[in-house]
């Protein structure tokens, strides 16, 4: 049977306030105006980032022991990890729509926003869903075996946004224009409202998390069916997932290798799901061998790829 959350109302509150806090601090401060994200400051955020992370995961081992700390630091791996396989998307998206390097941001935030409220209703409905039904969890490991093995021989494919069935639906009836309005979602042409490439570029965003999060998700479920873990581990590593993004999305293409590291994860956590009813994998196991395919995947990438300059983050 699947275990009661450690979190009363009051911690879910607390939490929630945090996040919202955050949110407000980044956007209303530190990125109130436009501007084209550093390396520096990408890389700065992005530690910020993990150090809260691994601040909360504390507070967690601190008041709930050990267990639990270990189940947020498994759940807040693996959705770092997945998180990854987005920028090589985000990248696409940006270059598709001609998205200004100092409109990403923007762009990102409100997508970032969006995917913590998508999620979050995710966390809620597959939570309830493998309290009363615990077969879905062997549904989720199929699903996880399944998308995995599938990643592992699929080859790389060119995305084009443009063919999207919900951005043709989108743009059949809603008037788009093909112009830039500053960082404005959408501009008054007469009696008309009509979208921008950058809410456009948006809705692509959120469209390419959806998907992202059908795997990603019950990624977590085969560490903990304790719902805060669940929310909290995601939201943290979504919350860095802009950072990471300006960070990274100039040497993406070193990673060669991470997307077959990324698919031994999911057969490993879905198969894990599957003979969970007569094999027992711990939690520190899981956490292992997780981090050995990610670590690994990521070294031999950038061995393979050592002679691409390296990042100045002086810039």
């Amino acid at each position: 049977m699947v275990a009661v959350s450690i979190a009363g109302w009051g911690m879910w509150g607390g939490f929630l306030l945090f996040v919202l806090a955050l949110l407000a601090l980044d956007l209303g401060v530190f990125h109130r105006k436009a501007h084209e994200v550093s390396l520096k400051e990408a890389g700065i955020w992005s530690v910020v980032w993990v150090v809260l992370a691994m601040s909360f995961g504390g507070g967690i081992y601190f008041f709930f022991g050990s267990q639990k700390a270990l189940e947020f630091a498994t759940g807040y791996v693996i959705e770092k990890a997945l998180s990854v396989d987005n920028i090589f998307v985000f990248v696409v998206i940006f270059g598709y729509f001609s998205i200004p390097k100092k409109f990403q941001h923007r762009v990102l935030f409100w997508g970032i926003l969006g995917a913590l409220l998508m999620r979050g209703g995710f966390i809620i409905v597959g939570g309830a869903l493998v309290a009363k039904f615990h077969w879905v969890m062997y549904l989720f490991g199929a699903l996880l075996l399944a998308t995995g093995v599938k990643m592992m021989f699929q080859k790389n494919e060119h995305l084009d946004p443009g063919k999207n069935p919900v951005m043709k639906i989108f743009q059949r009836f809603v008037p788009t224009t093909p112009n830039l309005s500053e960082d404005r979602f959408f501009v008054g042409r007469g009696a008309t409202l009509k979208a921008t490439p950058l809410f456009v570029a948006l809705l692509a965003l959120e469209m390419t998390d959806l998907i992202f999060a059908v795997d990603s998700i019950p990624a977590i479920f085969a560490i903990t069916q304790d719902s805060f873990i669940v929310f909290t581990s995601n939201m943290f590593a979504i919350l860095g997932l802009r950072s990471l993004y300006f960070l990274l999305a100039g040497i993406v293409d070193r990673f060669v290798y991470l997307k077959t590291g990324l698919a031994l994860v999911l057969v490993f956590i879905g198969s894990k799901m599957l003979v969970a009813g007569f094999f027992k994998i711990s939690t520190g196991g899981s956490l292992a061998v997780i981090t050995v395919l990610i670590g690994g995947s990521v070294v031999l990438s950038l061995l393979k790829t050592r002679s691409v300059p390296s990042i100045d983050f002086s810039r």
